[in-house]
């Protein structure tokens, strides 16, 4: 669980500096481009996978892979495919199924 934790962590760092460049536009507009609106969905993509193992409810595991599969595969169209949307619902889907599948601490 430990181990789990830092990796979310750095995962989470990784995806919050793939934003910060796209915002501030850093790099030129390509690399910006790649890295706030591909690198980013895939990094989120490799965090649901790791993170879909631990969610309390068994329920949520498959809908947390499915929304790592939408985001990987999102970031890989053409920005211009109307299928590239399919990207925001998987992160969307994601934040839903882990927010809803943390499992209850007793206080």
């Amino acid at each position: 669980m430990k181990n789990q934790q830092t990796i979310q962590g750095v995962i989470s760092v990784i995806a919050l500096i793939c934003l910060a460049v796209g915002w501030f536009n850093l790099f030129s507009p390509e690399v910006n481009e790649i890295l706030s609106r591909r690198v980013f969905y895939i990094v989120i993509g490799i965090s649901f996978i790791i993170q879909a193992p631990f969610l309390s409810n068994r329920n949520f595991v498959y809908g947390m892979y499915a929304a790592a599969g939408l985001c990987i595969i999102g970031a890989f169209l053409p920005l211009e495919s109307r299928l590239a949307g399919m990207k925001t619902i998987g992160l969307l889907g994601g934040i839903l199924f882990s927010l809803a599948g943390r499992s209850r601490q007793s206080r």
